[in-house]
């Protein structure tokens, strides 16, 4: 986390994702309130993407936008191995 309160602190990007960072705090891996106080301190200037299921509600009302997807078909039903790089 600390890696990537200093890309958003340093004014240098206008996006960051943090790419599955709701499925880590929903897992237990991460506590909310570190993500909450970066999304809260964040530039003006800077918009911030995070991924992942189950997002928390802390992050969801901190919010602009919230996108709920589902799969309709997917390889991995099929029984096709999941991909380096793609699935992972």
């Amino acid at each position: 986390m600390t890696a990537a309160a200093k890309i958003i602190q340093s004014g240098e990007y206008d996006l960051v994702v943090l790419d599955e960072i709701n499925v880590t705090v929903s897992l237990g891996m991460l506590d909310a309130g570190p993500v909450v106080k970066l999304l809260k301190d964040k530039p003006k200037n800077l918009e911030i993407i995070c991924t992942g299921r189950n997002a928390p509600p802390e992050i969801i009302e901190l919010a602009d936008l919230v996108t709920e997807m589902k799969a309709v078909k997917h390889y991995l039903a099929k029984g096709v191995p999941a991909r380096e790089g793609l699935d992972y």
